[in-house]
């Protein structure tokens, strides 16, 4: 006899997620079904309708989907929670037009804070505002006489601070810049211009004052909320050690468990911490897979470079568009091992070892540190490399004969590819954002967002990886078109990827018996819409754990009872 469902979706396109790649799979179910059962959190059947009739009781809901179709959760596997949540609270330039607007915006910021109060946020482009030419704190220190000022470059990796910053960091023309960081400096005067990148913005972040509770907790609903809406159900967060709450992730991880035990957690979280800062969570590893399906701890992260758009990523060769510059190797990436020595000790304790690498050099050194550690394929450790945007021709067979895992964010091929050729050249243009390249080596792909860097909605990054589509439409066949993938190949990196990359793949990334009931409906099925309209679907209800947490105004209601 079969147990009685709490949730029922009925009359849908139910996308299994089996097959989804090359290989058999047909021991797993069909690909399409027709109707999904859950009960206590999880799928009990899936189905036709008529195949899910015995699992409907009184209690079910039933919702009569329409022919709509649904898709396993979303999984990010890279995302800034906190962060996100905090950038709807904070100053935004990223749709500046110009410099004026750029300064006029801060300037009508500052009039609204009290005098001494910090002006935080940024996320400004100086490709689509400013020229192309970095900011300067003489830009801004006329409006902010009484305001510390702290905004940072939409990738993350650079940051303009005004002179009141600069002398409550201590930064002057006398001091170095930190190993993995640069104080860009006046030609001219040899004077900071304000812009600090990577490890430089440190001077300033330390002094800088940590976020209330209050406004962290509005900051981490507002990023669950903008996770529902998106149809997230898990996400990998990099919050922790980093960003406006202070060294450790003070109030972050306090704030989800906080949610999970009061029950307001939307999303589910695998939280990834410092390199450096492991041992200091050793205690909450208690968090570890398998002991809790909403929050957990697992992974430690590095920097091997800083990004692209900074300038700032490790390249074998200068950049085409800056010859005096290969960008910043990584602080724990020296001569003197330290990078190696604390991750073999953190994969010693059974933490998986993530490592942000975005240039040529970066990754290839990576590769070979992960090898070292790992004595050859190393699968079973599932080591990863965030973004691993620019690879060498012939590391990709290397991604695939170690098992590293690709853990890349489509959608920043759609924005970069406005600049990338200039910074690159044609030729290591094309080994870009590589991801035909990857699959087809064998590596192990996780798809992400890293928002709020990007844009949250997985829907853009499906639309970016299938269409090679870029921001500024000068591509209308895509950019590389050669590296675009599949649909099939894009929606399994964006759920079964990423849950493996959580080492989760048997319970979630997938529409099957015993894996979490975590599922998206959509207003449109991809399946016979033409690739460039993906990015128009919208999600019409968000479920996790057969909780709806989003629910779109839709047709989409519930059916009466069968008799």
């Amino acid at each position: 006899m079969t147990s009685g469902a709490d949730l029922v979706l009925l009359d849908g396109k139910i996308w299994t997620g089996w097959p989804a790649t090359s290989g058999d799979r047909s021991s797993l179910g069909k690909e399409f079904a027709q109707a999904v059962a859950v009960a206590a959190g999880r799928i009990v059947a899936v189905g036709t309708d008529k195949e899910i009739q015995p699992y409907i009781s009184a209690r079910a809901e039933r919702l009569d989907l329409r022919g709509a179709l649904v898709l396993p959760g979303f999984i990010d596997s890279h995302v800034h929670l906190l962060e996100g949540g905090f950038q709807s609270l904070e100053l935004d330039l990223r749709d500046t037009k110009d410099q004026a607007e750029f300064v006029q915006k801060i300037a009508a910021r500052a009039a609204m804070l009290p005098p001494g109060q910090w002006l935080r946020g940024g996320y400004w482009d100086e490709t689509l505002s400013l020229e192309g030419k970095l900011p300067t704190r003489s830009m801004v220190d006329p409006v902010t006489p009484y305001h510390p000022v702290f905004l940072r470059r939409a990738d993350g990796h650079a940051a303009l601070a005004n002179s009141l910053a600069l002398k409550l960091g201590g930064v002057t023309p006398a001091t170095e810049s930190p190993i993995g960081g640069e104080i860009v400096l006046d030609a001219l005067r040899g004077e900071p211009t304000g812009v600090l990148k990577d490890r430089a913005q440190e001077l300033i972040t330390r002094v800088m004052p940590a976020h209330s509770e209050t406004e962290a907790l509005h900051a981490i609903k507002g990023a669950l909320n903008e996770a529902a809406q998106c149809g997230v159900t898990s996400v990998h967060n990099m919050d922790l050690g980093s960003g406006p709450c202070g060294d450790l992730g003070s109030c972050a991880l306090p704030l989800l468990c906080r949610a999970r035990k009061e029950g307001w957690l939307t999303c589910r979280v695998y939280e990834i911490v410092p390199l450096p800062s492991w041992p200091q969570f050793v205690n909450g590893k208690a968090l570890s897979p398998g002991s809790d399906d909403f929050v957990r701890l697992g992974g430690v992260k590095a920097f091997a470079d800083g990004s692209l758009g900074s300038r700032t990523a490790w390249m074998d060769e200068p950049y085409a568009d800056d010859p005096s510059n290969v960008g910043l190797r990584g602080e724990l990436m020296g001569a003197a091992g330290q990078a190696e020595s604390l991750a073999r000790e953190a994969d010693a304790g059974g933490w998986q070892l993530v490592f942000h690498a975005i240039g040529t050099r970066a990754c290839h050194e990576t590769l070979n540190l992960l090898e070292r550690i790992g004595g050859g394929p190393c699968r079973t450790r599932r080591f990863r490399v965030e973004h691993a945007q620019h690879v060498r021709p012939s590391d990709f067979a290397r991604f695939g004969r170690l098992g590293v895992i690709a853990s890349m964010q489509p959608w920043h091929a759609m924005g970069d590819s406005r600049w990338a050729e200039e910074r690159l050249g044609r030729a290591r243009a094309r080994y870009s954002y590589a991801w035909r390249s990857m699959l087809d080596a064998g590596a192990p792909l996780a798809f992400g967002s890293d928002w709020p860097i990007a844009p949250l909605n997985p829907l853009l990054g499906v639309y970016a990886a299938v269409t090679r589509a870029t921001l500024d439409a000068r591509h209308p066949r895509g950019w590389c078109e050669e590296q675009r993938i599949t649909l099939r190949e894009a929606l399994w990196a964006y759920t079964a990827g990423s849950a493996f990359a959580e080492f989760a793949e048997s319970e979630k990334g997938a529409i099957a018996p015993g894996k979490l009931a975590d599922m998206v409906v959509l207003s449109d099925d991809l399946f016979s819409l033409p690739g460039e309209r993906i990015k128009d679907a919208r999600v019409l209800l968000t479920i996790i754990g057969g909780r709806v947490v989003y629910r779109a105004d839709t047709m989409i209601g519930t059916r009466a009872p069968t008799r």
